[in-house]
């Protein structure tokens, strides 16, 4: 009889749902690879606020969070949103001593989910123009952002990657951030938490990478 795996667990905060259902996946994914030294155990609430989420945690039973939000466009509105997450994030590391990670995507989670297929490194003016692009990788034909978001669409399209293509997605990811730094682009600190206002730029491979290298399938 095969030695049980022991467990890791890991604790994120998402904007919506199609992260949640992503980060799901991809516990399912790495559970049943054969390859994979640990099980994962993850934990992904919806949730807005960190600061609102640490309330119902204390940093004995989750020393660790790592909060998933987008860059939804370089408008002011959007800008505020996420900077406002930021200060949310440094003010629960500071009151309640739980460590407290980011993982952002510039624009939204549909870059990260196109990089598991393809390279995406032209800047967009909007982010509807994800919306060819998956169309394309999935073989789909929707109509909307806002269609492909439905669960039951979502998680076809989720249906159709493996961990071959988390693993490339995490390559596509690097690549622009080396090409960022070597362009000398433009990186703001809020917080002391640093990120690029010009898409494209996303850490959301980071979180995602270390969970394969815990599990020795990176």
């Amino acid at each position: 009889m095969a030695d049980r795996k022991e467990t890791k667990k890991y604790i994120f905060t998402v904007e919506g749902e199609t992260e949640q259902w992503y980060l799901y996946w991809l516990r399912d994914q790495i559970n049943a690879c054969e390859k994979a030294t640990y099980n994962v155990s993850i934990v992904a609430s919806v949730q807005q606020s960190p600061r609102s989420y640490s309330k119902t945690v204390n940093a004995k039973s989750t020393p660790n969070i790592t909060h998933l939000c987008d860059i939804e466009s370089n408008e002011c509105e959007h800008i505020n949103k996420f900077k406002n997450i930021l200060s949310e994030m440094a003010e629960v590391k500071k009151s309640k001593k739980i460590q407290y990670s980011l993982g952002y995507s510039n624009f939204t989670f549909e870059l990260w989910i196109i990089l598991h297929k393809e390279n995406c490194n032209g800047a967009l003016v909007d982010r509807t123009q994800y919306l060819p692009r998956i169309n394309r990788i999935f073989g789909e034909d929707f109509d909307s952002l806002k269609e492909y978001k439905e669960e039951r669409k979502f998680k076809r399209c989720l249906s159709k990657l493996t961990l071959a293509d988390v693993r490339d997605a995490i390559q596509r990811a690097q690549a622009i951030m080396k090409k960022n730094r070597e362009d000398e682009k433009r990186e703001i600190q809020h917080c002391r938490f640093k990120y690029y206002p010009d898409n494209p730029a996303l850490t959301i491979w980071e979180p995602i990478a270390q969970i394969l290298k815990d599990c020795a399938i990176c």
